[in-house]
C-alpha cells in the first residue's frame, strides 16, 4: 500500500510541493553584466493614449462658437490688410471649431485662425471692485477674393 494517497489527505499543500518540479532553474541564473543591469534600472517609457480624433464637428455646438463679430478699427485695419474677420468667440473653443464655424455660417474657404485670450480688467464701481468678462478673440483670415458683409446690403 502506497503512502501518497494517505498523506495528501492528511496535508494537500504537501503534495503539491512534492509534484512541483524542482526549482534548480532558478539557481542556475546566468550573471548580469553591468551594462545589462543598467538597463534594467532604466524606467519604461509608456505609449501615450492614441488621441481621439473628431471626424465631424456638431453642428449645434458649431453655431454657439462665434458669439460676434468685431467691428473696430483695429478690425476694420486687419480686414484691409490681411483679409481677416475678427470675432468674439466661446472661450473653451478650438481653431477646428471656430473654422468650421466661419464656413459652415458664412460659406466662405476659410485659411487660417489665430486666436488671442483678452484678460478682463479689474474696474471699480463706487466702493466695490469688479472685473470685466475674460474674451477670447479670433483673427479669421480668409481666402483670396473672399469677404464677409456685416452690414446686411446685397445679402
Amino acid at each position: 500500500m502506497s503512502t501518497a494517497p494517505v498523506a495528501a489527505k492528511a496535508d494537500p499543500k504537501a503534495a503539491k510541493k512534492a509534484a512541483a518540479p524542482a526549482k534548480a532553474e532558478k539557481a542556475a541564473k546566468p550573471a548580469k553584466t553591468p551594462a545589462a543591469k543598467a538597463e534594467a534600472k532604466k524606467p519604461v517609457a509608456k505609449k501615450a493614449a492614441p488621441a481621439v480624433k473628431r471626424s465631424a464637428h456638431v453642428e449645434g455646438r458649431l453655431a454657439q462658437v462665434l458669439i460676434a463679430p468685431i467691428i473696430s478699427e483695429k478690425a476694420t485695419m486687419a480686414a484691409e490688410k490681411h483679409n481677416q474677420v475678427l470675432f468674439k468667440v466661446l472661450r473653451d473653443a478650438t481653431k477646428p471649431e471656430i473654422k468650421a464655424a466661419v464656413e459652415l455660417m458664412f460659406k466662405v474657404d476659410v485659411e487660417s485662425v489665430q486666436t488671442v485670450q483678452h484678460k478682463g480688467k479689474s474696474k471699480r464701481f463706487g466702493k466695490s471692485i469688479g472685473r470685466r468678462d475674460h474674451v477670447k478673440k479670433a483673427y479669421v483670415s480668409l481666402a483670396a477674393g473672399q469677404e464677409l458683409n456685416f452690414s446686411g446690403e446685397g445679402a
